[in-house]
Formats: C-alpha cells, structure tokens, sequence
C-alpha cells in the first residue's frame, strides 16, 4: 500500500457501489483513512477487513438528517478530523416531466438534494472548525443539461449546482474549496437502478426514443469509474481545484452545446433585455 505524504481522512457517501466505492478504494490504497457511508455496507465488509484501521463503515441514510450527524460524530471519534467531503449518494428516476408522480419527484429530491443539504449541514462545523477541507458535490452532465427523460433528474442536479455556487462564495473566506463533480455517462450500477415513470404515449417519439438509444449504447460510450474516481482525486491534489469538474468525454460533448446555447438566447434576445430599463 502506497503511504501519503498528507494523509487525508474522507467522508464518502454512496460509498459501497460505482464512483463512490472508487473512490474509497483509492483513497485507502494512497494511505488514507475512510468513512465510508450507506444504507447498507456490507459489500464493503471484506474491503474493511483489509484496512481494519483505515475504513470505518457507517450504515446511514443521507435522507435522515439525526443519522449522518450521527456518523459525522462517529467518524471524528474514529479519525479527529474530515478532510474531504464526498456528497456522491443519489440516484435517478427517468421519464417525461408530466409522468413523474408526486411521490416519485419528492424521493429523488429528499436524497438527490435534502440528503446534501443533511450532509453539509452535519460536516461543514467541522470544516469551518478546522479552517480547511474540501467538499465535493455529486452533480453530473445534467447539473447544467437535459434532454427528454432526465427532468426531474436534472432538477436535482439544477438545485445541487445552485447551492454550490451560493455555498463556494460562503465558506472560500473559511479556507474551505467546494468542487462540483459533472460525470458523464459512466459505467456504474446507477442506469440499472432508475426508477422508471409510467409512460404516456405522446411522449413515446421523445422519452422513450431515448431511453431506446440509451440501452443500446455500447460499452465504449461509457466511462470507466475507477477513472472518474482518479480524475477526482487529482482535484482533491490540487492546491486551486475548480468549481466545476467534467469528467469524461460524454461530459464535455453535453455541457458545451448547452452553455453556448445559453450564450446564445442571452445575446440574440440582448435588446429586449436591455430595454426593460429603458423608458
């Protein structure tokens, strides 16, 4: 095992499968120390009897705001300090905007952007205690894009991308950095678990075509997410990480287009902006 020079300890949430369990195993293999968070930990059982010293498993719902206090503590008892936050718990739900039910909607929200807010508000004492530590917030492509059947995914995203801005702003002057972490489509259990919206037909030539085309994309199209935890820790290295971080080529391919498009509606439509101020 490779020791780190400045041993950091982490705070992973969505720790036991895909980019998460990643990046919890290369933090362990740098020498650094994990505490790893789920709803269920055993699929890292065996990992922690590897690093017995290293990895502190902590069963929890990032829905239940008592609960990751209640890790939090337990990590600080274990370790003395969080050096990284890794917001990365969440999940997906695909399906046009007017077929998603209500409760649907609220259960990719209260984990997806409540059980952020529960994980800021639980770590970030400790942050600002300290005067230093790294938080990185779970976006994706769709943090700043959508297309037909992400809407109340991206809405998620939208909102995580927001508080960030405002939370990057807030706690900079405390020695704290704040990154956003934009994958594109990744190689990870996360498609296979979506939950699915009942469909209506007028959205079949939309919705549907693409959820078609996404289940027919080949594996080359995918990012390998031991890579995408790699690209993470070169940010968490860096003494002037970036607010926002896209990671593999489906990243940058949905951002661009959808930046410019914005440039674009604000400077053609400039003139009736600017003249609301005119009389």
């Amino acid at each position: 095992m490779t020791q780190a020079t400045n041993p950091r300890t982490w705070l992973i949430t969505g720790a036991t499968s895909g980019i998460g369990r990643e990046l919890t195993l290369q933090a362990l293999e740098n020498g650094d120390t994990v505490a790893a968070l789920a709803r269920d930990t055993s699929a890292l059982e065996e990992l922690a009897q590897a690093y017995d010293e290293s990895l502190l498993l902590l069963p929890t719902d990032v829905r239940d705001e008592r609960a990751v206090r209640e890790a939090v503590e337990s990590a600080l008892a274990r370790f003395g300090r969080i050096d990284v936050v890794a917001n990365n718990a969440g999940y997906g739900l695909f399906g046009a905007v007017e077929e998603a039910s209500d409760a649907q909607a609220r259960a990719v929200f209260d984990t997806n952007v409540f059980g952020v807010l529960n994980v800021l508000r639980a770590t970030l004492p400790v942050l600002r205690a300290q005067r230093s530590g790294h938080v990185l917030q779970g976006s994706s492509v769709y943090g700043q894009s959508a297309h037909p059947g992400v809407g109340l995914l991206a809405a998620t995203k939208y909102a995580v991308e927001g508080l960030s801005d405002a939370l990057a702003a807030e706690v900079g002057p405390l020695g704290i950095k704040v990154t956003l972490i934009q994958p594109g489509m990744t190689a990870t259990p996360f498609l296979a678990n979506l939950d699915v919206a009942a469909g209506l037909d007028d959205y079949d030539q939309t919705v549907r075509q693409v959820h078609k085309a996404i289940g027919e994309m080949p594996a080359s199209a995918f990012s390998d997410a031991a890579r995408i935890a790699g690209g993470i820790r070169n940010v968490v290295d860096s003494p002037n990480p970036p607010l926002r971080l896209a990671l593999g080529a489906s990243s940058a391919a949905g951002l661009r287009p959808a930046l410019e498009a914005r440039l674009a509606d604000l400077d053609g439509w400039l003139y009736v902006t600017e003249a609301v101020d005119r009389p």
